[in-house]
Parts: C-alpha cells; structure tokens; sequence
C-alpha cells in the first residue's frame, strides 16, 4: 500500500532522504559510511550495492552486446544504450526551475540543483570541506590519507584516481582512442581531441563529442561537449 500513497516512513538521519522500504535506506546509508560489502573475486574491487558488482563483473568479460546504430559504440546494459542514445536526439529533458538550464542526464541535474540550494551533505572529517557527492568526498579524502589505489603495471607508479592511471598508461601503449570525426587525427586524451575541435582546424564537424562510457572515473554516463 506504502507505494501507491507514495509513503516514505524511512528517514536518513545524516542527510534527511526518504525511503518507502528499509531495504532502501540501508543501501542508501552506505553513501555516508562508505562501507561496500559486496567485493570482486577478480580484481578485489568492493561495491556499495550488489547490482553495481554484477555489472562491473561484465567488465572482465568484455563483453558489451548493446551497439548505438548510430555511432556505434558498444556498452554492457541496455539502460545505458537508452541514456546514450539522447546524445543523438539532443534530448534533454531535466530543466531547472531555479534558472531554466537543462540537463540530459538525471544526476547532472541533480548536482546542479545542489548549486542553487547549498546542500553539501558530505563533509570531511579531516579538514571540515563539504561536498555534493559522496564521491567527490572519497577522491578528496584520498589528499589526507595518500592512498593511491590505482598502479600502472608498466612502471609501478601510482595514482588517486582510475581516470588519471588511464591517461598515464597511453604513455607506454600509444593508444590514441580519442578521434577526430573529420580528419580521422588520434588523440590519446579526449581534452587535446576538443581542443583540436575547438580551433576550427577541421570543417563539417559534428554537434556533439562524447567521451566513451569506459574512459570516466568519477561520473556515469557520458561527457557532453559541444563545438
């Protein structure tokens, strides 16, 4: 009954949020305690919910069955071909009532909103600095702590965050994944790609450029840019 009255009798005592099930506030307390039970056989890395362990499971795999007809670019559920796919439509359908701007993704808009309101409900309990997400707190706590989780298997260096160890081990690979729609020029990273874009050095360029799902560290779905 609970949820057709829309009732949410479960309250998050750090941040206020609201939940019909317990189930779901338990979950949603793991934001704030940072503890992730749920851990991979494979590589050791742990997870907050159990539905985000059986999709990063599919990463070992490799295998990703939905293709975007349109630029063909392949991911693991179905749900994130959908997302993807308003990239093409120029879809945005999240706006702000505060000043008007729109989004094309829920959690950007979310986070925007947070901009309007000053809700910073994670703070550090190092230095006191209050953040939006919890994982802009985790990655900032990492400057107290000097944990550096991620070590390229080239040259053993070290790094605090997934997306910079990326970066670093095209140094020793060459890969350029980044291309360029209308010269077919590689980029080993996706901001030298949009500056080659931005300063006009090639013609009948595309709307948008988006950054592969795979290539983020810190944000789901894909960067939106536009020339």
């Amino acid at each position: 009954m609970r949820i057709h009255s829309g009732e949410r009798r479960f309250a998050c005592q750090q941040c206020g949020k609201r939940f019909t099930h317990k189930a779901n506030l338990t979950d949603h307390i793991r934001i704030h305690t940072g503890e992730k039970p749920f851990t991979c056989t494979q590589c050791g890395r742990s997870f907050t919910h159990a539905t985000s362990l059986k999709t990063h499971l599919l990463t070992h795999s490799g295998e990703r069955p939905f293709n975007c007809d349109q630029c063909g670019q392949k991911f693991i559920l179905a749900a994130h071909l959908k997302r993807h796919l308003k990239i093409h439509t120029n879809e945005r359908p999240y706006v702000c009532s505060f000043c008007g701007k729109s989004f094309l993704w829920l959690c950007y808009f979310k986070d925007h909103q947070k901009k309007h309101t000053g809700v910073k409900a994670h703070v550090c309990s190092e230095c006191g600095s209050a953040f939006t997400r919890a994982s802009e707190l985790k990655m900032h706590q990492r400057i107290h702590t000097g944990e550096k989780p991620y070590t390229c298997s080239y040259c053993g260096k070290s790094f605090a965050e997934s997306g910079n160890l990326k970066k670093h081990e095209r140094v020793h690979t060459g890969e350029k994944p980044y291309q360029c729609p209308s010269c077919g020029r590689g980029f080993s990273q996706f901001s030298h790609l949009l500056r080659h874009l931005k300063q006009q050095k090639c013609r009948k360029l595309p709307q948008f450029i988006f950054r592969p799902q795979d290539e983020q560290s810190s944000s789901p779905g894909a960067t939106l840019s536009t020339t």
